[in-house]
């Protein structure tokens, strides 16, 4: 199993005043070699946006956008003709294909929205867009976990055009799993919402990543009441990438 460590204090951070944003990997003016992505991983950014403000109308395209509020109300719009309103135990995803305009805000006034805004590279490129949210809350899963994306629309949570899968393991003190992973050549990179568990040797604190692959699979523990999202997505880059 080889496994990258990223402590949650390394991440880059940008603060713009109604925006403060903490990236895992390379993103705007924050630009790392060793932290452009992990697999088809693309972006995993941490962000906190201030009462009534947000993200302007901008395009996408060739992307796989996923959204999961943790605190607050999202207000997305989009060229498609979707105005909706994501909330915390949701999940969004927007596949961008041959190019979507959208804007995302801050639906309240009194109270910030704090929300991952994840983005994959899909496994093929000029898919016509969509857009598709899900309740999570309904098949929380304790000392378990709760699948809420994968490549297939019939499946658990909202679907993506990659092989890929995410879950929600949550934990508390002293329980804990082993996860096997889907298919050969993917890796798993986990991300700690709540709490502190242990993933092999690894101790993982409160918004520390782990990225792991080369193995079928990986036990994790709670050591106290823990939280923690798990990505696992193909290693390799699509052809089109390369």
């Amino acid at each position: 199993m080889k496994t990258v460590y990223h402590k949650a204090d390394t991440r880059g951070h940008a603060n713009h005043g109604w925006l403060n944003s903490y990236h895992t990997f390379s993103f705007a003016n924050y630009q790392n070699h060793e932290r452009t992505h992990f697999g088809v991983l693309r972006v995993l950014n941490d962000d906190t946006v201030s009462q009534g403000m947000g993200f302007g109308t901008h395009p996408h395209k060739n992307m796989e956008i996923i959204s999961i509020p943790l605190e607050g109300d999202l207000e997305h719009k989009d060229s498609m003709g979707t105005t909706a309103v994501i909330r915390k135990g949701e999940i969004q995803v927007m596949s961008a294909g041959t190019g979507v305009m959208h804007s995302e805000y801050n639906k309240n006034k009194d109270e910030e929205v704090k929300f991952l805004q994840i983005w994959v590279f899909p496994r093929e490129v000029d898919v016509e867009p969509r857009y598709d949210q899900k309740s999570i809350k309904e098949g929380e899963k304790i000392n378990g976990f709760q699948q809420i994306l994968s490549p297939d629309k019939n499946d658990e949570g909202v679907w993506i055009h990659q092989d890929a899968w995410f879950n929600l393991a949550n934990f508390t003190k002293g329980n804990g799993k082993n996860y096997m992973l889907h298919k050969k050549g993917n890796g798993v990179y986990a991300f700690v919402l709540k709490g502190n568990a242990k993933i092999g040797d690894r101790v993982l604190n409160k918004r520390d990543g782990l990225g792991i692959w080369d193995t079928q699979s990986f036990n994790i523990e709670a050591i106290e009441d823990a939280e923690i999202l798990l990505m696992e997505v193909p290693m390799d880059l699509p052809s089109y990438l390369k």
